[in-house]
């Protein structure tokens, strides 16, 4: 008679005791890796956040960077931005692409804020969503590195790929996505595990190569052994029960057969919300 072993953390029978017990320990030992991260996109105020992270759309921060102080010398504020001669705004920001499209976000979210919000930065998800160019990824960055708020989990493309490959979530939309990571994660770090993670995914565990011999959570990676992209696939169970005895079953509760495909296109770059390839936005769901 075949013994009836316990369902493995993130199995339909799984408990959430269980679960909750394998996400503490990812938690635990990122904190404890990358607990000085900090958001990589350089500001001195919540407006300058803002900005910048629409900007890091489809860009590196690092280009972000280069063009935000010579941006904030010339507009520092909301007002001097809405005051703009047309095209000086876009001449500034070109080189971090789609710069259109960015201009146009900016300049109708510093409108809305001289108009309805006095030049100040709401601090508050629902107002912040009222803006052209944020959704819930930018206003989650927004309130909590700006603000210090914890009103969600930021889910860019590191903290997408980082879920899925260590078993948080089986889901491809960020916003049940983030809605994982806040039912697994103690909100009192999302924050810091928002950094941690996003820290990890640009050291250790990147899109095309996974350092797995350095990475400082791979006894608890359900992915360690497979291809860097498997977990995007929808055949990654043949390849995990090849590994299945050295690594720890997936956290998340939604059936294996129902991880979907990733879509194929320009991804969410960093901690912001993407743009189309037409230049014009494009509303991310996360």
């Amino acid at each position: 008679m075949a013994t009836r072993r316990t369902p493995p953390a993130g199995s339909p029978g799984a408990t959430p005791k269980a679960a909750g017990a394998q996400a503490a320990a990812i938690a635990d030992a990122l904190l404890r890796e990358y607990g000085d991260a900090r958001c990589a996109l350089l500001h001195r105020t919540p407006f300058e956040l803002l900005v910048a992270t629409i900007l890091s759309a489809q860009c590196t921060d690092e280009r972000v960077n280069q063009v935000t102080p010579t941006l904030f010398a010339a507009m520092p504020t909301p007002q001097a931005v809405v005051e703009s001669r047309p095209g000086d705004l876009e001449a500034i920001i070109r080189s971090t692409g789609f710069f259109n499209a960015k201009a146009k976000n900016i300049r109708g979210a510093c409108a809305l804020l001289v108009e309805r919000f006095g030049g100040r930065v709401p601090r508050t998800m629902e107002e912040l969503l009222m803006l052209p160019g944020v959704a819930r990824k930018t206003a989650n960055v927004v309130l909590g590195t700006g603000f210090g708020i914890r009103s969600g989990f930021v889910v860019d493309t590191h903290i997408h790929r980082l879920s899925r490959r260590l078993g948080l979530t089986e889901h491809d939309d960020p916003e049940k996505v983030e809605q994982d990571l806040c039912r697994l994660l103690p909100d009192h770090d999302w924050i810091q595990l928002g950094h941690s993670l996003i820290s990890h995914g640009r050291r250790i565990c990147t899109a095309r190569a996974p350092d797995c011999e350095r990475c400082p959570i791979a006894s608890l990676c359900i992915s360690r052994g497979l291809a860097p992209d498997a977990w995007k696939r929808k055949d990654t169970k043949r390849g995990a029960s090849r590994a299945a005895r050295t690594r720890p079953a997936s956290i998340a509760s939604k059936p294996r057969h129902a991880r979907g495909r990733m879509a194929q296109g320009p991804g969410p770059s960093d901690t912001r919300d993407g743009q189309s390839r037409s230049g014009s936005s494009r509303r991310r769901r996360g």
